[in-house]
């Protein structure tokens, strides 16, 4: 869980007090991460020189059906409506566009898991088309309330034990967490000469789609992640035995993870005879799963 998640310093981005009660915490630390993020970057939106850009994603709204003596409810209809939908997921990336003053594409985008690391995958070809100049990325999942449980089911999602345990035989299932991030992107050449502090560098990406091939709607295919993994690593255009770790999506479920384990193997066995250089792994292992969130 997410310490902190019901706090708010509404003051320092001017925002009223009954504006503030009405926003989900989701709305609420987006934000503050974002704030810092440009902090730590040491931009500052009213001086940079070029456009900032911000690519969101947010997990579902719970806190307003948690609210029956909600503000917005004893308002007028009109306001109370008005007021809901500025609170929704399609508004993340605007919204913080607006009180941080960002310039550049505002693009709120959910594709569930995936939605943080298509964020990041957005952001990066909008810096490489001379969109914006830096740009956040980032997501958010926090459920309201935190502190809540779940049944298991045999054959369900959720671990029988409570723990994530991706790509292990013991594994059941997966379990579920609050999560938020933000990271700054730069064009690599502009973080150079402006001395940025550089903590990784993206060299590709790749995305799809497994169309029908799935055996059902949310079930990924070994074809679908195959033609993914090999399109992100052509257009990296990094050598396969070069690659010596995966940070997989690996959720600890019986059915996601060997097909993920099938369809990495699939691109590295096409690509090269060459064995055991590469290990496999997901944070899942040590936080759950934050679905929308930065994984």
């Amino acid at each position: 869980m997410i310490e902190g998640a019901d706090l708010f310093d509404a003051a320092f981005f001017g925002i009223n007090p009954l504006e503030a009660r009405v926003m989900e915490p989701q709305q609420r630390v987006f934000l503050e991460l974002a704030y810092h993020a440009l902090e730590n970057a040491g931009c500052d939106p009213e001086r940079y020189p070029g456009r900032i850009g911000v690519f969101a994603g947010i997990g579902d709204n719970h806190y307003y059906n948690h609210q029956p003596s909600h503000p917005a409810r004893s308002a007028g209809h009109g306001r109370q409506t008005r007021r809901r939908i500025r609170h929704q997921k399609d508004y993340i990336a605007l919204r913080t566009a607006y009180l941080l003053d960002l310039r550049g594409p505002a693009v709120s985008l959910n594709t569930a898991c995936s939605t943080t690391l298509l964020g990041v995958d957005q952001a990066y070809r909008s810096l490489l088309d001379y969109e914006c100049d830096l740009a956040l990325a980032g997501g958010i999942d926090i459920t309201v309330p935190q502190k809540s449980g779940f049944l298991y089911q045999e054959g369900g999602t959720f671990a029988k034990d409570g723990h994530c345990r991706p790509f292990d035989a013991d594994a059941t299932g997966t379990m579920f967490c609050d999560g938020a991030g933000v990271v700054i992107l730069k064009r690599l050449a502009d973080a150079l000469a402006d001395g940025d502090t550089i903590y990784a560098v993206i060299r590709g990406t790749g995305k799809n789609n497994n169309g029908a091939r799935p055996a059902s709607f949310l079930a990924p295919s070994v074809d679908g992640q195959a033609d993914a993994i090999a399109l992100a690593q052509s257009n990296a255009n990094v050598p396969i035995e070069t690659i010596r770790y995966i940070e997989a999506h690996g959720t600890g479920t019986p059915v996601g993870d060997p097909i993920e384990f099938e369809a990495l193997r699939k691109v590295f066995e096409g690509k090269t005879a060459k064995k055991q250089f590469c290990y496999i792994g997901s944070i899942k292992g040590n936080i759950g799963h934050p679905t929308n969130a930065p994984e």
